[in-house]
This record gives structure tokens, sequence and C-alpha cells, in this order.
């Protein structure tokens, strides 16, 4: 019986501790002002705002301003990385990170283009 107690306990810990993982592993989508007041990883989807200051290196960081489509709130990016591929041709960019010392410090930008399909219905 004290063998069956002790897998049981150990069964409910690792699924306790599975789903604990699995739900900070969770990495939500927000809007600018919501990541700029997150304490942790966050997705902030956008468009390009050229309007700040042309998107461009600082040393081995790129650095680009993202807009919000729904406030035009506006927000400094600094990826550290080259510029991704087909970022000029970007619709929409999802920018995963977080928030400080005024910028969003983005460690994976998701570049979002429209499809060659939607490209051939327009046409």
């Amino acid at each position: 019986m004290n063998r069956k107690a002790l897998l049981v306990v150990l069964l409910l810990a690792f699924i306790g501790y599975a789903g604990w993982s699995f739900v900070d592993s969770l990495t939500p989508y927000v809007g600018i002002a919501a990541a700029k007041n997150a304490s942790g990883s966050v997705q902030v989807k956008g468009l390009l705002d050229d309007r700040e200051s042309a998107p461009h290196m600082e040393g081995d960081t790129f650095v680009f301003f993202l807009k919000d489509e729904e406030t035009s709130e506006s927000m400094m990016v600094r990826y550290k990385g080259t510029k991704p591929d087909q970022f000029d041709q970007a619709h929409h960019i999802v920018a995963v990170g977080k928030y400080h010392s005024g910028a969003f410090h983005a460690e994976k930008l998701l570049i979002k283009c429209p499809s060659k399909y939607e490209q051939q219905k327009g046409k």
C-alpha cells in the first residue's frame, strides 16, 4: 500500500509540474499599451511605423517602430539579430519579448506577409 501511495504522489507531482510548465510557457497576444505594462513575455502584433525612424541596425541590434492597428500607438522594438527576410514586404509583424528601458526587447520576430494566393486573387 505504501508503494502505491508513493506512486500516486509522484504521478500527481509530475502532472502538477507539467501543467505549471505549460501555463508558464504560454505567451499571450496583447496590444502595445498592455505590452508596456506586462511583467512577463508577451506577443505584440502590429504594423511597421516608419514615421518615427526608418528600420535600421545599431551594432548587432535591429531597431524599428511597431504601430498598434487599433490605437495607432507606437513603440520602439529592439531585436538582437539581423533584419528578417521579407521584412520590407511584411503585412503584419509579431514581436515576442518583454518591454523594459523604454523599448520592447524582442526575442523573436514573426513576419506575416500576404500569401501568393492573396496576390493572385487580387489580379
